[in-house]
C-alpha cells in the first residue's frame, strides 16, 4: 500500500481575527517589505500524470487516498477569497493543481474571477498552469470564459523520454496540439516550463530551443527543486541555469533582457537575430526570495506563504464558520504582515529551519 503524504498544516494556529482590524487597502507588505501582488490557486491535488519530479506513481498510486469533493473549496468559496486578496493588493492570479484542468466546470470559476478588478479598476492577469493533456480539447471555452494566459508543462520532445517522465504514457504530440489550440484561442502569450533534471531530460534543451524559437512560444527552463519530500531530490541532478544558457548560447546566441517586473522569477534571454525568448529559473543557484510577492492557497483552503513552507494558515475554517469579509482581510493581512519566509536564500544554512527535519509541503498540493 502507497503511503499518504498528509499536506502539512499548522491546525493549531488557525488564524485569529480578535486583534485590531486590518482594512484592504491595497498596500498590504510583509515583514521584509515586500507587496502582496500575486495568488496562486491550487484547484485540485488530483493530476492524471505521475511525473518523476512532483508525484512519483510509487507515492501517488492507484490507493492514494486524495481529498474528498466536500474538503476542496467551492468556486464560490474561491471566488470570496480571491476578492479579498485583490483588495489588499493581488494584480495577478494563477489557476494551479495538480492537473486543474480535472476540476469539473472550471470555466464557471475563471468566468467568476475574470470580473474581478483591482481597486483602480484594473481587470486581474488570470493565467493558469496545465500539463497539456485536456488543452486541445479546451483551450476555446477558457478563454471565451476570460482566462488571459496558459503556461504548459513540456519536459520532452523524444516521445520514449516524455512518456518515461510524466508516466502516464502520454505522448508529447499531444501537448503540442494543446498549444497550437491555445495560441489559436487567443491564450498568449503562452509560456512552456521544462523542469531540467541532470541526466535524464537535459539532452532535450537544445532540441526544445530549437523547436520553440520562432513561434511566439516563450520556453523556460526551470531547475530541479527540493519541493516537497516525495521527489527524492538530489543536489547531483540540478542543472544550473548558467548551464542551459550556456548550452543554448553556443548554438543560438542570446543577449539578456530587462525583467518585465522587479518580481519576475525567471531570468530572460533574447535571441539575437530577435526571434523570440527564453526564460531560466533558478529557484536553487539563484535566490529570487527578496522579490517574492506570491501567496498560495491550497486546494482546501490552507494559506501557504512560500513554495517550500512547513506549515500554512486554515482560512477555509474562517470561511465555513462564517467569518465575515472584514475578518477575513483582517486575517489575511495580519499573516502576510508576519511572513519573513526566505527559504531559497537560507537553502543549507545554520538558519535554515525549513532544512532542518521539518516536513514540506508537496508540490502536487500547491502548485508550482
Amino acid at each position: 500500500m502507497s503511503r499518504r503524504i498528509i499536506p502539512v498544516a499548522d491546525v493549531s494556529a488557525i488564524p485569529h481575527v480578535a486583534g485590531a482590524p486590518l482594512a484592504a487597502s491595497g498596500t498590504l507588505a510583509d515583514a521584509l517589505s515586500r507587496p502582496l501582488r500575486d495568488l496562486r490557486i491550487s484547484v485540485t491535488d488530483r493530476c492524471n500524470f505521475r511525473c518523476v519530479y512532483c508525484m512519483p506513481r510509487a507515492v501517488f498510486g492507484n490507493d492514494y487516498p486524495f481529498l474528498p469533493h466536500s474538503a476542496l473549496l467551492t468556486f464560490e468559496e474561491i471566488e470570496r477569497l480571491a476578492r479579498i486578496f485583490v483588495a489588499h493588493g493581488v494584480e495577478k492570479i494563477r489557476l494551479t493543481g495538480g492537473e486543474p484542468l480535472l476540476r469539473k466546470n472550471i470555466e464557471w470559476l475563471i468566468e467568476r474571477l475574470a470580473a474581478l478588478t483591482t481597486p483602480e479598476g484594473r481587470p486581474l492577469d488570470l493565467t493558469l498552469t496545465t500539463n497539456g493533456s485536456l488543452l486541445a480539447r479546451k483551450a476555446r471555452s477558457l478563454r471565451d470564459a476570460g482566462l488571459s494566459r496558459v503556461t504548459v508543462s513540456l519536459d520532452a520532445l523524444d516521445d520514449m523520454l516524455f512518456k518515461r517522465m510524466n508516466d502516464a504514457d502520454f505522448a508529447p504530440g499531444a501537448v503540442l496540439d494543446g498549444i497550437a489550440a491555445a495560441q489559436a484561442a487567443g491564450l498568449a502569450p503562452i509560456k512552456v516550463n521544462m523542469v531540467v533534471k541532470r541526466g535524464t531530460n537535459d539532452g532535450e534543451i537544445l532540441p526544445m530551443a530549437r523547436h520553440f524559437k520562432g513561434s511566439g512560444t516563450i520556453l523556460r527552463f526551470i531547475e530541479y527543486m527540493d519541493v516537497g519530500t516525495s521527489n527524492g531530490w538530489n543536489m547531483t541532478e540540478v542543472l544550473p541555469s548558467a548551464d542551459v544558457v550556456a548550452r543554448i548560447g553556443e548554438h543560438f546566441p542570446l543577449v539578456p533582457l530587462e525583467a518585465h517586473t522587479p518580481a519576475e522569477t525567471a531570468q530572460r534571454w533574447g535571441y539575437a537575430d530577435g526571434s523570440g525568448e527564453i526564460g531560466v529559473i533558478s529557484s536553487v543557484t539563484r535566490a529570487f526570495c527578496g522579490t517574492c510577492t506570491r501567496a498560495r492557497l491550497s486546494t482546501e483552503g490552507k494559506l501557504y506563504l512560500c513554495l517550500f513552507a512547513s506549515s500554512g494558515h486554515d482560512l477555509r475554517a474562517l470561511v465555513r464558520g462564517g467569518a465575515s469579509d472584514e475578518a477575513v482581510a483582517t486575517a489575511i493581512g495580519h499573516i502576510w504582515q508576519a511572513r519573513d519566509d526566505r527559504y531559497s536564500l537560507l537553502r543549507g544554512s545554520a538558519t535554515d529551519s525549513t532544512s532542518a527535519g521539518q516536513p514540506r509541503v508537496e508540490m502536487s498540493y500547491i502548485g508550482g
